[in-house]
């Protein structure tokens, strides 16, 4: 009689409880969509986490030890599992074979957590991933970002200082199965700012100055993301000059501080069409031709 669950486990029909757990979790390792990034790995997982739903349960074993490969109407399970089709979950099928609840190795998706835990593969990852861009300022001041996904349109809260690559976890928006719902895991993507550079809690931002502002002082409006601000700038002011300005950087949620803002000089050079023809003359005859 045909028993190809123990073939699927690379075990003999003789193997132990013990001997069906670890050559499962081995198998389990090698074959996990998460680590082994090969087409037929995730079929080949789930044909696995079937296996060892049937061979670890002292029930269903005896019924398959009885029947065999009957069950699959005569098929090998490899053939019988590839026979469904990618959108037939084989937890419904065990459970109309079996009775009772599958192990959770349909399509719903897998946790590579708990290789080693106690029951770590007998449930199913519920936890949906997903990606976002938001705008640089919202990820400097924080804000709403609206979510729609898989018929269902929600907000979430994106807080104050966020990185790039950060994720965002909103709670029960993930996939649901046997009364449970996961999480939807969400990676933020940071869209990069025309105008400003980040170092961790850091901004940096150049803005522009006249030439006779950088020679002899004055003040300049500058609108930062935080309020808009008045900037002293003295005599003598050279290109890329750093200014600093406190606490209008980034927050530290950690410190509850923010960091400071860099404002780097630009001298914008007047055109010399655009000058006196006297001045040109007097600039030409005064200006010293050595830096």
């Amino acid at each position: 009689m045909a028993k190809s669950l123990y073939e699927t486990l690379e075990i003999n029909e003789s193997a132990s409880a013990d001997e069906i757990k670890k050559a499962y979790r081995k198998l389990a390792r090698k074959y996990h969509p998460d680590v082994n990034k090969d087409k037929n790995a995730e079929d080949k997982f789930k044909e696995i986490n079937a296996a060892y739903e049937v061979l670890s349960d002292k029930e269903k074993k005896q019924q398959y030890d009885h029947h065999g490969d009957s069950m699959f109407g005569g098929q090998n399970f490899h053939d019988f599992a590839r026979g469904q089709g990618q959108n037939v979950d084989l937890d419904d099928i065990l459970r109309q074979m079996f009775g009772g609840g599958g192990s959770g190795f349909g399509s719903s998706g897998f946790s590579q957590a708990g290789f080693g835990g106690q029951g770590g593969f007998n449930q199913p990852d519920l936890d949906t991933q997903a990606q976002i861009t938001i705008a640089f300022d919202v990820s400097i001041l924080g804000g709403k970002q609206h979510i729609s996904l898989n018929d269902d349109s929600f907000d979430i809260k994106i807080p104050e200082g966020i990185k790039n690559g950060q994720k965002i976890r909103a709670k029960g928006k993930g996939k649901s199965y046997q009364g449970q719902r996961g999480d939807l895991i969400i990676k933020v993507n940071v869209a990069p700012s025309p105008i400003y550079e980040r170092d961790e809690f850091t901004l940096i931002r150049a803005f522009d100055i006249p030439l006779k502002t950088a020679l002899f002082g004055g003040k300049v409006e500058i609108k930062t993301i935080h309020k808009d601000i008045t900037l002293k700038v003295p005599e003598n002011t050279k290109q890329n000059q750093k200014f600093r300005v406190k606490e209008l950087g980034v927050l530290n949620r950690n410190a509850g501080i923010k960091g400071d803002l860099y404002l780097k000089a630009n001298i914008v050079l007047p055109k010399i069409d655009e000058l006196d023809e006297e001045l040109i003359s007097m600039l030409k005859d005064k200006l010293p031709e050595t830096a």
